[in-house]
């Protein structure tokens, strides 16, 4: 950090600052720069595994300082200038030169300008906040401004191309994905940080008629949505939805995060003074919290479950003359494979106190199957498909540290009031980017969850950003 640079950084004034935010400013105001330049899109193996040990203080200081150094360098290299057929300056999720780095995906987006929000505030950089949420806007505009007339949204585009995956044509798989709803999200992140909702407006309707594309295209007989098929669904390999048949999955990212979506919707349509679509919205959120209560709460395990929806009742197309007993009272089935996406109706406030007490106790601290050094692993070490293994196409997420993983638990142990354990996780999260930028000079997609070991997309940002909540 130069003497100018170091000149503009104070701390803000916070009402209430926790031990982890005065940590942040006090080691963005000393921190040195580790920072190694490489072009590699290969991460190099650590040399340092990470223990898991107790960290003192000191070691939190110099970790914190490390990241926040870092990406006070990198962090301004996401804002992307308009080019080619995004209109607007938008956000990338990967620096320059490396894997993303000309595309704009979905829910990355998201993640990643909640990040760069999170270290405007940390740093008390308002211009850096005036930049981010003009560029925030842009990516939101960039995704409606090539919206279908069905109302659809593409999962990711390309400087070069509107729609690489097909999302928008008329004449595409009728099991095509589409973009995952997070955008009222996302509206709503840039409305708070800018204190105005006026651009977001004359955007409302196309949101509302997105959410419409989703309710007609992909909402299953018992009120829960189903991906299309498995195609660029967030945790690509979900043994849930991965390889399964078109239409069957009602897969908790996807629920948990259109009620999140609706939720905020709401909130924006308040604000909007758009009564109407206000108490509709709600209703939405209400119906579909309920149904995720209903279906994918397992009593017995304490846990939950994506469901399959294909439960049918054909007695009377088999056997038409065999008078019917009993009624089908089941439909849909649990799948019983514990991924990370059983702890996200902690993240969005679904569970009650005493479903989270049983999910935490039962689930998370009882063994390690979740519990790694690094962090939460992405699916339980006990399942058979459990796998380490470095892949793109689709991504790993059978069991290596994703942060986006660590942050949906972290936030959801928070809110819940575990908060010693919430404290537990974001150290190892910092300690394992810190050892990330020690050993390869960058931060990198996911990680071995026992040793910290990169294994994917070095030069990746993205979620990665969220470690500055958890500080």
């Amino acid at each position: 950090m130069t003497p100018t640079e170091k000149s503009r950084v104070t701390l803000s004034p916070v009402p209430r600052t926790s031990r982890r935010e005065f940590l942040a400013g006090v080691a963005l105001l000393g921190a040195s720069s580790l920072v190694r330049a490489s072009a590699d899109q290969s991460p190099a193996p650590a040399s340092q595994p990470i223990s898991g040990a107790s960290w003192s203080s000191d070691d939190r200081k110099a970790a914190t300082g490390q990241l926040l150094n870092y990406f006070g360098k990198t962090a301004p290299q996401l804002l992307r200038p308009a080019e080619g057929v995004l209109l607007h300056p938008s956000i990338a999720c990967s620096l320059p030169g490396k894997a993303y780095a000309t595309s704009l995906w979905d829910w990355d987006t998201y993640w990643t300008t909640r990040g760069l929000f999170r270290f405007a505030t940390i740093s008390n950089d308002s211009a850096l906040r005036t930049t981010v949420g003009e560029h925030a806007i842009g990516s939101f505009m960039n995704f409606f401004d090539h919206q279908s007339d069905e109302g659809r949204v593409a999962i990711v585009l390309d400087v070069n191309n509107a729609d690489p995956f097909g999302t928008l044509k008329t004449d595409r798989p009728k099991s095509q994905n589409q973009a995952k709803p997070i955008f009222a999200q996302l509206a709503l992140l840039i409305a708070d940080e800018l204190g105005s909702t006026d651009w977001v407006a004359p955007q409302f309707d196309k949101l509302l008629r997105f959410y419409a594309s989703w309710v007609s295209g992909y909402q299953s007989q018992i009120g829960l949505l189903v991906w299309g098929n498995d195609v660029a669904i967030g945790n690509d390999n979900d043994p849930t939805t991965f390889g399964r048949p078109f239409f069957s999955s009602a897969n908790l990212l996807l629920n948990c995060l259109f009620y999140e979506d609706l939720k905020a919707a709401t909130e924006l349509a308040g604000r909007l003074k758009r009564p109407d679509d206000q108490q509709r919205l709600a209703a939405q959120a209400r119906t579909l919290g309920e149904q995720i209560q209903k279906y994918c709460w397992d009593p017995r395990d304490q846990y939950y479950y994506t469901v399959d929806v294909q439960c049918v009742d054909r007695r009377a197309e088999l056997i038409p003359h065999v008078k019917p007993g009993m009624d089908m009272s089941w439909h849909c089935l649990p799948l019983r494979i514990q991924t990370f996406t059983g702890f996200l109706p902690l993240w969005c406030g679904l569970a009650t106190q005493d479903q989270a007490k049983a999910l935490v106790e039962t689930n998370y601290l009882a063994d390690d199957r979740f519990r790694g050094n690094a962090g939460v692993r992405s699916l339980s070490s006990k399942e058979s498909m459990y796998s380490l293994a470095r892949s793109g196409n689709p991504s790993n997420w059978l069991g290596p540290v994703w942060i986006i993983v660590n942050y949906f638990v972290w936030k959801g142990l928070e809110d819940f009031g575990f908060h010693d354990e919430a404290s537990k996780l974001a150290d190892k999260t910092l300690q394992m980017l810190s050892a990330d930028l020690t050993n390869n000079g960058s931060l990198n997609e996911y990680y071995h969850p026992d040793t910290g070991i990169a294994l994917s997309h070095k030069g990746f940002m993205d979620w990665n950003l969220l470690v500055l909540e958890m500080m």
